[in-house]
Order: C-alpha cells, then sequence, then structure tokens
C-alpha cells in the first residue's frame, strides 16, 4: 500500500512539475508571438532607442521606459540591498529572543501587505517629505526608489537570515576558536559562506523591483520622458503597460506587448547572471 502511495505522489508531484513548464512556456509564446512581429514593424532601433513615445503619431520609443526602470530598480537595490543584509545579520546573529519574536512576524507582515497600500503610503507620506525637502511635485526616480528599496526589504530579509541560519556553527566557532571577536566571526566567517543563499534573496528583491507596477503608478510621475536627474518624474516599463493597455488597440497594443517582452527579457538576464555568478562562486571555493 505505501508503494503505491508513493507511487501516486510521484506522479502528481510529475504533473505538477509539468503544469508549471507549461504555463511558463504559454506565457513566453504568448507574448513572443504578439511581441517580436510588433518590433519586427516598428524597428529594433526606433523602438528601443527611440525617446519618443506618442502612439498617436505611431511613435513607439521605449528608450525613456528602460532608463527609468534602470534607475528606479538601481535606486532600490542601493536604499534596500545594505538594509536588509545587515538587518538579517542582525536578526540571524545580533537579536535577543525574546526581540526576534517580534520582529520576524514583523517583517513578514511587511511582505504580506498589498502593492497598492505601500503605494498610498508613498503618495501620502513619501512625496509631501520630497515637496518639503526639495520642491516641485514630489513624484520622482528617488521617491519611486526609497519606496521599492521599503517593499524589497522583506523578501531579502527572509532568504538572507535563513542562509545565515543555515551556515553550520563549526564555521563561527572556529572564527572564535582563533581569537576573532563576535563581530568579526559573523562578518568574516559566517557572511560570506552564506553568500549565496543571500544573493538570491537580493535577486527575488531585484526581480520585484523591476516587476513592480501600481506602488510605483502612484509615486514616479509617470512621464515618459528621458530623466535628466533622480528628482525628475519618470515611466517604467510596467507602469507603462498598466496605464495604457486598458484603450489600447492595433499597433499601440502590440507594441504595449512588446514592451512586456523587453521585460521579460530583462528579468532573464538577471537570473541568468545570478547563476553565473553562483557558478563563479562555487567554482572559486572548489
Amino acid at each position: 500500500m505505501r508503494k503505491y502511495k508513493e507511487s501516486l505522489m510521484r506522479i502528481v508531484f510529475m504533473l505538477c512539475a509539468c503544469f508549471s513548464i507549461f504555463a511558463v512556456a504559454m506565457i513566453c509564446i504568448f507574448l513572443f508571438a504578439n511581441g517580436v512581429p510588433a518590433i519586427a514593424e516598428i524597428g529594433a532601433g526606433k523602438f528601443l532607442g527611440g525617446t519618443v513615445w506618442r502612439p498617436l503619431q505611431d511613435l513607439f520609443g521605449i528608450l525613456p521606459m528602460i532608463v527609468g526602470s534602470i534607475y528606479v530598480t538601481a535606486g532600490a537595490i542601493i536604499v534596500g540591498v545594505p538594509i536588509g543584509i545587515f538587518c538579517a545579520v542582525f536578526m540571524a546573529r545580533f537579536c535577543p529572543k525574546r526581540l526576534h519574536r517580534f520582529l520576524k512576524p514583523a517583517i513578514e507582515l511587511l511582505a504580506g501587505i498589498p502593492s497598492i497600500v505601500y503605494g498610498f503610503f508613498g503618495l501620502v507620506v513619501i512625496v509631501p517629505v520630497m515637496q518639503k525637502i526639495f520642491g516641485g511635485s514630489g513624484k520622482s526616480i528617488l521617491t519611486a526608489s526609497i519606496l521599492l528599496g521599503i517593499m524589497i526589504l522583506p523578501t531579502i530579509i527572509g532568504v538572507a537570515e535563513s542562509a545565515l541560519r543555515a551556515v553550520p556553527d563549526s564555521y563561527y566557532e572556529g572564527a572564535l576558536a582563533l581569537g576573532a571577536t563576535h563581530e568579526r566571526s559573523v562578518f568574516k566567517a559566517v557572511l560570506p559562506a552564506a553568500k549565496s543563499g543571500i544573493m538570491a534573496g537580493v535577486v527575488l528583491g531585484i526581480g520585484r523591483a523591476i516587476g513592480e507596477t501600481m506602488a510605483v503608478v502612484m509615486v514616479a510621475g509617470n512621464m515618459a520622458v528621458m530623466p535628466d536627474s533622480i528628482l525628475d518624474g519618470v515611466r517604467t516599463l510596467t507602469a507603462n503597460v498598466v496605464l495604457e493597455m486598458g484603450y489600447a488597440t492595433g499597433l499601440h497594443r502590440d507594441a504595449l506587448i512588446a514592451t512586456a517582452v523587453v521585460l521579460f527579457v530583462f528579468i532573464l538576464i538577471i537570473n541568468l547572471s545570478f547563476s553565473l555568478l553562483k557558478g563563479k562562486g562555487r567554482a572559486n571555493n572548489g
């Protein structure tokens, strides 16, 4: 009986895996089947390198959106990654147990807050602060970067803390035995050993940052022009699709799907880069 149960569960797991692969394949087929012909019709150079987005005039240049997505994501990394890693180190190696019982659920709660709530918080709290400090509308690359940096914290902290706790105690104890202090043992022995897991958390955070839509729409300014500074409004690739897909038709609709293709390729490049870095790290350790 046990043998039949194991065989049945093996089939169930295999079907689930096949369904996941099928779903991803269907998404890829839909995006590329509709997006690539649009890119070919518009012209790859005009589409990827054009700086003017005016659908009514058949001008579909998405370079401002590409630059905006890169700026906002880079800003989120600068804001969120250091804070997330240091917070994970504190949670895993420095935090008292009583405080950890309070902080851990609070961080998990941050991960469950809907994007629209984050966007409303940014619109009501962060945008007015930016208006007072820098002037203008307050909706800018800097505002979006700060908000996205906050949004990716739970992902980075959760994965990085798990990676740090998975490091064998012998690494920490060995460093102490050699005369290192508690802080030096953590940062020189435990942290490098958890590098692969921490990088996974960072990549997941970057994936959320570059794919975030609603929160960015509310605080980024949504200007489809090339930004001159971090205080300028900007439109990201995701925001471009969300703002116009509801009424787009014909080539305009296909151009928005092609925008989604570019975003999809960006995420693939990020994941591939992480895999290459991970492979190099293992080779160096070996």
